[in-house]
């Protein structure tokens, strides 16, 4: 089915080992991110329902409390894992209980921010609290920064693995030495500690550190959980764990294996294969193109280079180049420090992932008018990933704080706004957002007319008129030509710069009794709100019909399958109109 493949083949001997020494689902395991949980799903009781993962009412590809007691908590996005983790301890206190609770989290997601705040915090409250630290050097891109240095001189420290060596021989050889002389001994190895590992970090925020340990070792993994469950405290276990461990191909290209559609186990090629670009590999390519004309121009990603499309541009512009781990928050406040002294930055961004940003984005970005260009890949429905990877919220947000939003059709509109963007001629944030994969062979056919908006379909003496943008618009022209077919003519606007409106769209709209405005957007919130009260200030008064995104916990599926169940599928829309035309007549 696809999935998550490299991550969960270096967790095999870590899970096994929390699992058979740790009672599910009496003690807690909280997964960060998730992409690792599936070892964790086949030992809690769904095996079987692997051959439905990631479809339309199989088993989710992250961990789900609603799918089993054994999921601790919901999970999708990064370094999330120990705030829940503590507030799931914190709560065992206030309760009296005394299970364990366990946060496993990867060296990748501890390059996010609220990893540390929740360290911070962990360490000021002093409960009983694990995290697994599972070091495999990578998120989806290699991991990059201080941390992920600090991280490399813990695992290759000889000095520290000798002394600790030597520490447990001279301990093992005094059968009997007493409380004080032991207490002293324990500070002389934790004052060593602290020099030899340049100011341990995790023992500074008042963790006890045990590591790095091997995660490939089961035995000894089984050893360690077994006695650490009789100490107390926050505790953080430092494993070392090969991503793709197992299957050769993972192991020499795990950042191509992190999340794979199908493919053949003997060979390691998907089973279908297309040779068109991507969204992302046209704006990579195009950006290349335009920084070459323009030095003010500058790369921002948070640890997804390659799934922005940002290689070529890495490669050619090193020094204009910032990968900023997994970090949107940071990425988007150094993206207007960039901007306030006359760069042009393009923080290239999934949707899913900049709503984590969204105080910065009002605070930093927009307030001040910085010359920041967010290239917002993976917008609209995303399949497979379910609730937590949509990118429908990125529209409402933005227009709400006065953002304009430009979202092309294909790729010959992606190509001509792009450089007007990056342009001087433009001032203050702006957005430009694309779907995940390629783009749609019916909408490709339309080029690029260089206007914000376009009247697409025309039916003679039509009343209604259906209004959408991005990959929907497809779906509009399907419904349009369906109800052509029943006598029902219906025209179609597509519009590319969905926000703000332009007069002149909003006085050509007006002229129709009825609109119907679709979209892979939230609709409270949604343009199609913005639309319906411009119309209706421009003194319009027909029959104003929205369809959106009404229940925000979609379904991983296919997009067609999740455009059917909000009701954004051409037939649904189509009927839409002609209830209208039913309650006209």
């Amino acid at each position: 089915t696809g999935g998550h493949l490299a991550s969960n083949l270096g967790v095999v001997e870590l899970t096994v080992a929390l699992e058979y020494c740790f009672r599910l689902p009496q003690d807690k395991i909280v997964w960060d991110v998730g992409h690792q949980a599936y070892i964790h799903k086949m030992l809690t009781g769904r095996k079987e329902g692997f051959s439905a993962l990631r479809q339309l009412d199989g088993l989710s590809g992250f961990p789900k409390p609603h799918e089993s007691a054994c999921d601790a908590f919901a999970a999708g996005h990064s370094s999330t894992s120990i705030s829940a983790a503590l507030g799931i301890a914190k709560a065992r206190d206030l309760q009296g209980r005394k299970n364990h609770v366990i946060a496993v989290i990867g060296d990748g997601s501890m390059t996010g921010g609220l990893a540390y705040e929740a360290l911070n915090n962990a360490g000021r409250e002093n409960t009983d609290l694990i995290v697994v630290l599972n070091d495999n050097q990578m998120s989806i891109d290699t991991n990059v920064g201080a941390i992920s240095k600090h991280l490399n001189s813990l695992r290759t420290s000889n000095r520290y693995q000798a002394f600790k060596e030597n520490f447990k021989q001279i301990r093992d050889m005094v059968p009997v030495i007493g409380k004080p002389a032991y207490s002293v001994l324990e500070k002389v190895r934790d004052s060593a500690k602290l020099l030899l590992l340049e100011g341990a970090v995790f023992e500074g925020m008042g963790f006890k550190y045990i590591g790095p340990v091997d995660g490939h070792d089961l035995p000894e993994l089984i050893e360690l959980f077994k006695n650490v469950q009789q100490m107390h405290g926050p505790i953080l276990i430092h494993v070392k764990t090969e991503k793709g461990r197992g299957y050769p191909y993972a192991e020499e290209r795990p950042w191509d294996y992190h999340g794979v559609s199908p493919f053949d186990l003997r060979t390691g090629e998907p089973l279908s294969k297309s040779s068109k670009p991507s969204w992302s590999a046209v704006f990579g390519k195009k950006i290349v193109e335009i920084a070459k004309h323009n030095p003010k121009v500058v790369g921002i990603t948070a640890a997804m280079c390659s799934g922005t499309g940002f290689q070529k541009f890495r490669k050619e512009f090193p020094k204009r180049f910032f990968d900023v781990a997994i970090a949107e928050q940071h990425g988007t406040t150094f993206a207007a420090g960039l901007a306030s002294q006359g760069m042009i930055p393009v923080f290239a961004v999934y949707s899913s992932f900049l709503q984590r940003a969204y105080d910065q984005i009002i605070h930093d970005v927009n307030l001040l008018r910085e010359n920041v260009v967010l290239a917002i890949d993976r917008a609209g429905f995303v399949p497979a990933d379910g609730e937590t990877h949509q990118g429908i919220f990125d529209p409402a947000f933005l227009s709400q704080v006065g953002i304009p939003v430009y979202s092309p059709s294909n790729y010959a509109e992606l190509r001509h706004w792009l450089p007007i963007l990056l342009s001087d001629e433009m001032q203050g944030p702006r957005a430009i957002r694309y779907p995940r994969g390629g783009e749609s062979a019916a909408l490709a056919q339309f080029g690029c007319s260089g206007r914000e908006y376009d009247r697409l379909y025309t039916a003679p003496d039509a009343k209604a008129v259906m209004v959408s943008y991005a990959d929907e618009v497809e779906d509009v022209l399907t419904a349009a030509k369906l109800l052509g077919k029943e006598n029902v003519p219906c025209d179609v606007y597509k519009i590319v710069k969905i926000y703000p409106f332009t007069p002149e769209l909003i006085s050509e709209i007006s002229r129709y009794d009825v609109v119907l405005f679709a979209e892979e957007c939230v609709a409270c919130g949604g343009i199609g709100e913005h639309l319906e009260m411009a119309l209706r200030k421009a003194g319009w008064q027909g029959t104003y019909i929205h369809r959106g995104v009404e229940d925000v916990r979609l379904p991983h599926a296919t997009v067609p399958q999740i455009k059917q169940s909000t009701g954004l599928d051409a037939e649904h829309l189509a009927q839409a109109i002609r209830t209208w035309k039913g309650a006209e007549s």
